[in-house]
């Protein structure tokens, strides 16, 4: 097969990549979930309990984890890769099941990672400066539409905390399907 014919039919190059094990993928994002639902999110700190303000508390749960992962080693990307893909299927499941047409569900899904990407992309530059007041202020957009949101404060300390926390976690223990966060207090 030559290159050309590789790029006509991307189907036939998917059968020779590395594939990534769906089972630690899985573990890991339902640790996410599970840790994004914790009520001191909504009922102390104010994030809104709303379909909005749960799918953004993934999104920062899953923005920490791809911190820790984005340096790692051979196959962490594949793992980040596999996770995200989990994320949007289940994001896709989750509309379709709220009602959204199948006109809709491809729109929205474009929307939400674009939301997450800028997240990401804000929570990374504030975090690799060390800038707390930076993060409070990316959380203020992303999560609480308000830079006078009461448990501000609370939240950007959490982040700061989970950052360590998960830097302390071997990469490989993570990609093996197990990430430990502690509760939110």
């Amino acid at each position: 097969m030559t290159d050309t014919d590789a790029e006509r039919n991307p189907m036939i190059m998917s059968l020779f990549r590395k594939k990534t094990d769906t089972e630690p993928v899985y573990a890991v994002y339902n640790s996410i979930v599970a840790q994004s639902r914790q009520p001191v999110f909504y009922a102390q700190w104010g994030v809104p309990d709303t379909v909005t303000g749960r799918f953004d508390m993934i999104s920062l749960h899953m923005a920490l984890l791809f911190r820790r992962l984005r340096n790692g080693p051979e196959g962490s990307k594949e793992f980040s890769q596999a996770l995200f893909d989990l994320f949007f299927k289940d994001m896709d499941r989750s509309l379709r099941e709220m009602g959204v047409s199948d006109l809709g569900v491809p729109k929205k899904i474009q929307k939400m990672g674009n939301i997450f990407f800028g997240l990401l992309a804000a929570m990374n530059e504030a975090m690799d400066r060390n800038d707390a007041e930076a993060l409070a202020a990316v959380l203020a957009r992303n999560v609480f539409e308000s830079e006078k949101a009461p448990q501000l404060r609370a939240l950007a300390d959490y982040v700061i905390a989970r950052d360590a926390e998960l830097a302390a976690q071997p990469i490989q223990t993570i990609t093996a399907g197990s990430v430990h966060f502690e509760a939110a207090a």
